[in-house]
C-alpha cells in the first residue's frame, strides 16, 4: 500500500488522465462508427467492408491482408470443396 501522500497524489493525478484519454478514445470510436454508418447508408456498402478498408489502410499492410486472403481460399477450397 502507498503510505506516502505525495505518492498518492501522483498515482491519483495518473488515474485522472488515464481516465481522460479513456473518454477521448471512447469518443473518437463513436466517430468512426457514425463515419461508418453513413458511408455504408450512402454508398449501399456493407459496414464490415469500409471497416476493413479503414484498419487496413490505417496499418498499411494491404500487400499481407491479401496473400492471409489467398492461402485462405486456398486451404479452404482444397479441403472444403
Amino acid at each position: 500500500m502507498l503510505s506516502n501522500p505525495k505518492d498518492k497524489e501522483i498515482l491519483k493525478k495518473a488515474i485522472q488522465e488515464i481516465s481522460d484519454s479513456m473518454v477521448r478514445m471512447e469518443a473518437e470510436k463513436d466517430l468512426i462508427r457514425e463515419i461508418v454508418a453513413k458511408q455504408s447508408k450512402d454508398l449501399k456498402l456493407s459496414k464490415k467492408v469500409i471497416s476493413k478498408m479503414a484498419k487496413v489502410y490505417h496499418k498499411r499492410n494491404y500487400d499481407e491482408e491479401v496473400a492471409n486472403h489467398e492461402e485462405f481460399d486456398e486451404l479452404y477450397t482444397s479441403v472444403i470443396k
